[in-house]
């Protein structure tokens, strides 16, 4: 499909940079003084570099030689307790049960995620309310991982060391503060990629500094990960910010990527994705206006794919600002993964139309893009779900973090497991 063969021979300018370690606009720079010359995509005018020019990097020889995985399949080798922080429509929950570990208990504050995960797990410990009216003492050496998307706030820097108590207020106060009662041997904190840059890289720092007092290493660099690289339709990227308890000497690995991009037609279509079409739904549907100017819209077009009066009719004054705004009446490919979703399908910043019917994706395609089970009941009004959903971490991202906790779980109590017998045959000898 054009979407691999792009992804297997081009590489985007934010694509490039991450794999160079340089700025995008070092890039520009090389590319205006013909050091390293961009081709130009056609459709919205963005700078792809081909494979072939990038073999004399060090990095990108480095880059395309790192494994790739066909499964980061890790079976437990006992029972892992999960502790679930901001917990939404249970994307990662789901994940992580996928992947053999368990749910003992999960927080949320908003009532309708808190119905839809009751609706689905009825067994599970679902603490519905403010995490800060919560105690989480009583899960103390009952918990082997403490997961959470805690939303990113900035912090007020008073000192050079940002302490636990600086970060009062905010949400990943709360996160560190249940950490910080329950001494998990590993907690997972995640976020949205612009965490990295946030506040010029002092929040990140911030976050680190916090987790350091409370007794937890980092593991560094702190990575984000694409949805694509982990059987997910959709280009998703999330920050997985990873804390080990300081007494425990494991590295612990991210999931290796997998070869294999599945794209629109997957999860909508029957595929090895999905064993049937996408079920029938609900979905919002677009103004008449609104559809009249999107009905002129190709596959993969967005609105500079409409008539030139229709372009300055419909963007208004945006039309003659910079960039490339390629969100704006953007209709999706069928060879393609999604964009990433929103909470609301129909935003004017980042339209996610239909290929072929020019409406919004409905709920249950959604939930395919997701990556959410079809039997996953989402419980609230129409805008509820979609949000909902719009929030979630993709199930099968959160699979193969799942995989990789297991992983590191089944050293840990292995290396405990030999520690004490180490122990004991010392004793042993000693008598």
């Amino acid at each position: 499909m054009l979407y691999n063969l792009v992804m297997k021979n081009y590489y985007s300018i934010s694509e490039l940079a991450e794999i160079l370690g340089k700025s995008t606009e070092t890039l520009r720079r090389w590319d205006r003084d013909g050091k390293l010359t961009a081709v130009r995509e056609p459709m919205s005018n963005y700078r792809l570099y081909k494979k072939d020019q990038l073999q004399l990097f060090p990095e990108f020889q480095d880059f395309i030689t790192r494994k790739s995985s066909e499964g980061n399949f890790t079976k437990p080798n006992q029972k892992y307790a999960v502790l679930e922080l901001f917990a939404g429509a249970g994307g990662l929950a789901i994940g992580l049960e996928k992947a053999g570990l368990e749910c003992i208990a999960l927080n949320e504050i908003d009532k309708w995620a808190c119905q839809t995960l009751k609706k689905n797990r009825p067994n599970w410990n679902v603490l519905e309310g403010d995490i800060k009216n919560y105690d989480f003492s009583e899960f103390k050496n009952k918990i082997d991982v403490v997961t959470g998307g805690f939303p990113c706030q900035a912090f007020s820097y008073a000192g050079k060391k940002l302490g636990l108590n600086d970060a009062r207020g905010t949400l990943f106060y709360e996160f560190a503060r249940v950490v910080n009662e329950v001494k998990p041997p590993i907690c997972i904190g995640e976020n949205v990629k612009g965490l990295l840059s946030h506040e010029k890289g002092k929040t990140l720092e911030g976050m680190i500094s916090i987790l350091d007092e409370i007794g937890y290493n980092v593991v560094t660099p702190v990575q984000v990960l694409k949805a694509i690289n982990y059987n997910v339709p959709q280009k998703r990227e999330r920050l997985i910010l990873v804390g080990v308890r300081k007494d425990i000497n494991l590295e612990y690995n991210y999931p290796l990527p997998f070869k294999k991009v599945y794209t629109l037609q997957d999860a909508l279509k029957k595929s090895d994705l999905y064993g049937s079409d996408v079920p029938k739904s609900e979905g919002t549907k677009y103004p008449k206006n609104k559809k009249k100017i999107l009905d002129l819209v190709p596959q993969k077009g967005y609105w500079r794919d409409l008539p030139i009066n229709l372009q300055k009719e419909y963007m208004q004054k945006s039309f003659y600002l910079g960039g490339g705004k390629t969100g704006i009446a953007r209709r999706i490919g069928w060879d393609e993964p999604c964009l990433t979703l929103t909470c609301s399908p129909a935003q004017k910043q980042t339209e996610r139309c239909h290929p072929e019917e020019t409406r919004p994706f409905t709920i249950r395609e959604y939930a395919r893009i997701q990556t959410f089970p079809d039997n996953w009941i989402f419980e609230g009004s129409i805008s509820q779900q979609y949000k909902q959903i719009g929030n979630a971490v993709p199930v099968n991202l959160g699979k193969e973090i799942g995989y990789s906790v297991v992983d590191f779980l089944n050293k840990y109590y292995n290396l405990n497991q030999e520690n004490f017998a180490a122990i004991s045959l010392d004793k042993a000898v000693m008598v």
